[in-house]
C-alpha cells in the first residue's frame, strides 16, 4: 500500500534532514540578515537540495547499476550510514560537525545558501543514501512520485523553520533543540536497522 511507503519515507527523510537541528545553524549562518534576506537565502538552498535529491531519487539506481551494485548491497550499506548518523544525533557529534563545516570561508555578507546550507548541511550524503533506499523500495511510477513528494513535503518543513528560525530560537532554547535532536537520533536508529534487516531478507539471510 502507498500509505506503507510514505509514512517511513516522510520519517526517514525528516530525521536525516533533520529540519530542527538545521535551524539553530541556520541562524548563525544569517545572523544580521533582514527577513527578506534570510528567505531568500532559504528559498535558494532549498531549491539546490531538491535538485541534487531529485537528481539522486531518479537516478540513483542506474549509478549503482554502473559500478555493479545490487539494491540489496546498497541498502545494508545505506542503513550503516544513516546509523551512524542517528550515534552522532545521539551523541551531539552531528550538530558539532555541522557548525564546524559552516564556519570556513563564511565573512559579513557571504552566501550560504549553495555551501554549507544546501549541500552539505540540507542535500548531504545521508539524504542521498536516503533517496536512493527510498527509490529502491518503489515498483511503480506513482510510488516513485509520491517518495518525491514527501522530500518536497519535507523541505517545505525546512523552509517554514527557517522563515521562524528567530522565534523558534526564542521558543525552543538550546536544551530543547538538544532534546529534539535525540528523540530524532533515537527514531533515525530503529529505522536504519530497518533498513539493515530488508537487506539481509533480499539477499536470504533474514526472515
Amino acid at each position: 500500500m502507498l500509505s506503507d511507503l510514505l509514512v517511513p519515507a516522510f520519517v526517514t527523510l525528516f530525521v536525516v534532514i533533520d529540519p530542527v537541528g538545521l535551524t539553530p545553524i541556520f541562524i548563525a549562518l544569517t545572523r544580521g540578515a533582514s527577513p527578506r534576506a534570510r528567505r531568500f537565502i532559504a528559498l535558494r538552498a532549498l531549491a539546490v537540495a531538491a535538485g541534487l535529491l531529485t537528481l539522486f531519487g531518479l537516478f540513483g539506481l542506474q549509478v549503482l547499476a554502473v559500478f555493479g551494485i545490487t539494491m540489496p548491497a546498497f541498502r545494508i550499506a545505506g542503513g550503516l550510514l544513516l546509523f551512524l548518523t542517528a550515534l552522532d544525533m545521539l551523541f551531539e557529534r552531528r550538530t558539532q560537525r555541522r557548525r564546524d563545516q559552516s564556519e570556513p570561508g563564511l565573512e559579513a555578507g557571504d552566501d550560504p545558501s549553495v555551501f554549507p546550507l544546501a549541500t552539505p548541511l540540507i542535500g548531504g550524503p545521508g539524504a542521498m543514501a536516503a533517496m536512493i533506499l527510498l527509490a529502491g523500495q518503489t515498483s511503480e511510477p506513482l510510488e516513485l512520485l509520491a517518495v518525491h513528494l514527501v522530500m518536497f513535503v519535507v523541505l517545505g518543513v525546512v523552509f517554514g523553520l527557517m522563515v521562524a528560525s528567530g522565534l523558534l530560537e526564542r521558543a525552543l532554547g538550546e536544551t530543547g533543540i538538544n532534546v529534539l535532536t535525540r528523540l530524532l537520533g533515537m527514531l533515525l536508529a530503529a529505522l536504519a536497522v530497518q533498513f539493515v534487516l530488508d537487506g539481509l531478507a533480499d539477499f536470504g539471510l533474514g526472515v
